[in-house]
C-alpha cells in the first residue's frame, strides 16, 4: 500500500478504535479491558493475511468495508 493510503487507513483504524471503546466483550487475557485499536488492526491482519500497510492498494475499499463491519459487530 502506498504511504498516503497507509496513513489514511491508520486514521480510519484509529476512528474505528474510538468507536469500539468500551464495546468489546470482556476477555480473561485482558483483565484491564481490551485495546480496540489493536483489535481492529489484528482483525484486519487475520482477514487479509497481511499488516494493513502491506495490503495492496487495490484492496483499500475492501479493507474500509471490513472496518465498517467490525464497527457494527464488536463481538
Amino acid at each position: 500500500m502506498n504511504k498516503y493510503n497507509a496513513n489514511k487507513l491508520w486514521k480510519i483504524i484509529q476512528l474505528a478504535g474510538d468507536h469500539l471503546q468500551g464495546q468489546l466483550p470482556d476477555h480473561p487475557n485482558h483483565p484491564k479491558g481490551r485495546n480496540p485499536y489493536a483489535h481492529v488492526a489484528i482483525c484486519i491482519k487475520n482477514k487479509f493475511n497481511l499488516s494493513y500497510k502491506d495490503i495492496p492498494d487495490e484492496q483499500f475499499d475492501n479493507v474500509l468495508k471490513y472496518i465498517e463491519f467490525l464497527k457494527k459487530n464488536p463481538n
